[in-house]
């Protein structure tokens, strides 16, 4: 009796320490200023990752599904498990949620753009958790992301002998003047294929039109229909046009965008909650590297440069204006890589303006759609004149749209933060670590991996005469250990480049050690988007 007496009690003092051990951890964790639910269209770094790190900028911890309910390329999210886990939430706790329709309903953005088995009666009764959502918490800020479905298909090494001439039949098929080349079309692609193709078409839009319908009752609060790749002409422009006479006819315009992208629309969305939140909603002046070329269709987009920044301004939850003297940011777009001279002069501007104190968005933008990542002029210029530390934010990778939607979210993040945030050393430690990491991965990743050490990978692929569609398991283990290699000397030589310090600029009084622990993988088995991470950790001097 005596030996369990004593055990007992061993136990129970064992648990009381444990118990004060744990006490002791909770108290010492940070305590973020929002707590954020999000469902990604899936789980790709701009999804997922991009949207999850922004968040740190606005003192933003984001909750997710676990990631292994998200997919992976071809393989869908497994949506019933997510509808699930959003059941169990408990929903009081969050300042708002983001969720992606396209997640919820089939499994993701891949998913969406084939019928498989995901009837339209399966995804409506997917997405009807949403009125769950909204009332077991009235007061919880919904928004929300339905793409609109783009004209091809995706490439994943199975589909080639078809998928560029159904992209075809989807751009020229609702045209009297294409009529014998569509049936020739008809005729080459397998029937099947194509039936698919309409059957996922159809469905799609009836879960756009019920997004609407959710905004029209109060359960969305706020909706973004995002255009996926496009063009000005196809299949998708009577879908899209018949969801804005909708919109117009319900009078819901001030809730409901209609616009290009996908990817980066969570980010859009992220920067929304937290303006909305902190009332906090900036004025913003886009600044043209060329005005011609802001008048110009941008690659894989349907509509004008211009439009396309005005649409993501305004889905930040931040107005553009045309006054220089009334901006809290000035949104400097830069798409004249072809132009002699241009990236010098842009530079330049740009480094006026931060020496006046005006706080600067960037945007580098491919305006013929070859490269998909950072121009080198234009890099070497900004990074030449230390100009990435001072900025409030930059990006570019792959479309307009997608660049645009990531330079401009952290933009109005980081001016929400350093206008509300910073109220502890503690808070700006965490915001200016998490601007910085931003900042600095976007030109690791948009520039020294997409246009340098990516194009390096292609070609190590084509010498081993692998696909660069989809990758094997081996196969894409070799190319991660040989970009990751290049990308060791990438960090290493932008960590000297970024981190010097400016004793007059917007940094003078914040310190970082050199960012560590360098990772790199491709999470799609393909070089199209790669997933870098690594560790950063800064100071800032004499604040309480």
């Amino acid at each position: 009796m005596k030996f369990i007496k004593n055990l007992c009690s061993a136990v129970f003092l064992g648990a009381l320490v444990l118990f004060s051990a744990l006490a002791v951890f909770a108290q010492n964790q940070p305590k973020l200023n929002t707590k954020i639910l999000l469902v990604p269209l899936d789980d790709r770094p701009p999804c997922l990752q991009f949207t999850v790190k922004m968040g740190l900028i606005g003192d933003a911890e984001i909750i997710t599904p676990p990631s292994k309910l998200l997919g992976k390329f071809t393989t869908p999210g497994q949506s019933d498990k997510i509808v699930e886990w959003l059941k169990a939430q408990d929903l009081k706790r969050f300042d708002s949620a983001i969720v992606s329709l396209d997640m919820t309903a089939y499994g993701g953005l891949v998913a969406m753009r084939r019928y498989g088995e995901t009837t339209a009666a399966d995804a409506l009764g997917r997405i009807e958790v949403l009125r769950e959502i909204k009332r077991r918490a009235p007061k919880l800020t919904v928004y929300v992301q339905s793409v609109i479905m783009r004209l091809a298909p995706t490439g994943d090494g199975k589909n080639e002998s078809y998928r560029e001439r159904l992209s075809r039949w989807a751009e020229i098929s609702p045209y009297a003047e294409s009529k014998a080349e569509t049936a020739k079309l008809e005729r080459e692609i397998p029937s099947e294929v194509l039936t698919d193709y309409k059957n996922a078409r159809q469905r799609d839009l009836a879960v756009n039109l019920k997004a609407i319908d959710f905004v029209r009752e109060g359960t969305i609060d706020y909706l973004v229909l995002s255009q996926d790749d496009a063009k000005p002409r196809g299949i998708h422009v009577a879908d899209r046009e018949r969801l804005i006479a909708e919109v117009n006819k319900l009078k819901l315009t001030d809730r409901i965008a209609v616009q290009p992208g996908a990817d980066e629309v969570s980010m859009l969305l992220l920067a929304r909650a937290l303006n909305r939140h902190f009332n906090f909603s900036p004025r913003i002046k886009a600044v043209y590297s060329s005005e011609e070329s802001a008048n110009k269709v941008m690659p894989f987009e349907d509509r004008a440069l211009r439009e396309t920044v005005s649409f993501h301004v305004k889905a930040t939850g931040s107005q553009e204006v045309k006054n220089e003297a009334q901006a809290d940011l000035l949104f400097y777009v830069y798409a004249s890589r072809f132009e002699p001279g241009r990236a010098e002069s842009f530079a330049r501007e740009i480094e006026e303006k931060i020496k006046k104190g005006n706080r600067i968005v960037v945007a580098d933008i491919d305006p013929k759609g070859d490269v998909q990542g950072g121009d080198p002029k234009f890099t070497a210029e900004l990074g030449s004149r230390n100009i990435f530390p001072e900025l409030n934010s930059y990006a570019s990778w792959n479309t307009a749209g997608n660049t645009i939607g990531t330079t401009l979210p952290q933009g109005v993040i980081f001016a929400l933060a350093q206008a509300k945030l910073m109220r502890s050393k503690d808070a700006a430690n965490r915001i200016w670590a998490a601007q910085n990491w931003f900042t600095f991965h976007r030109v690791l990743d948009d520039y020294y991996y997409h246009t340098e050490v990516r194009a390096k990978a292609k070609d190590f692929i084509a010498q081993n005469k692998w696909s660069t569609l989809r990758l094997s398991d081996e196969a894409s283990e070799k190319v991660e250990a040989f970009s990751r290699k290049l990308m060791l000397d990438s960090f290493a030589e932008f960590s000297d480049v970024y981190f010097r310090k400016n004793k007059n600029g917007l940094q003078k009084n914040v310190s970082c050690e050199k960012p560590s622990d360098l990772s790199f993988d491709l999470p799609w088995n393909r070089t199209f988007e790669a997933e870098i991470n690594f560790d950063l950790q800064c100071r800032v001097a004499g604040k309480n």
